[in-house]
């Protein structure tokens, strides 16, 4: 069974974030816009995942099962597979550092406009791929 509703709803609820995701890019909070973009790829990805009638694990990094199932992944996506990978990865690795930090990482501190500016286009054309791929 396939809720077809559910796929639909991740995509759209990503595509809200993303503008969530602007007025934290205003407000400079670099570290919330370094997670917040973590959150819309994984999303976004696990809603393509679900579009194609792939399980979709319960893990951040969707990373290993776009490169298993490439094939069945549609075009413009399939493309851009290396984009997409490197998006859920490098975004994974930062997801609880940016929102929690650590004893010696203070996240205001550490993320930057750099850090924000690449999140920010992950997520951005993650969720743009998806849309397309899936029109």
């Amino acid at each position: 069974m396939h809720n077809h509703s559910l796929t639909n709803d991740y995509i759209v609820r990503a595509g809200k974030r993303l503008l969530a995701l602007e007025v934290l890019y205003r407000e400079e909070s670099w570290a919330d816009v370094v997670r917040e973009s973590q959150e819309i790829v994984e999303l976004t990805l696990k809603g393509m995942l679900r579009a194609c009638n792939m399980e979709v694990p319960r893990i951040h990094d969707v990373s290993s099962v776009l490169l298993e199932h490439k094939k069945r992944i549609p075009e413009p996506a399939r493309s851009s597979i290396d984009f997409l990978v490197k998006a859920s990865r490098s975004l994974r690795r930062d997801r609880e550092l940016a929102f929690y930090g650590s004893e010696d990482l203070t996240p205001s501190e550490f993320y930057t406009l750099h850090d924000a500016d690449t999140a920010f286009e992950y997520a951005r054309k993650t969720h743009q791929l998806v849309l397309d791929s899936l029109k």
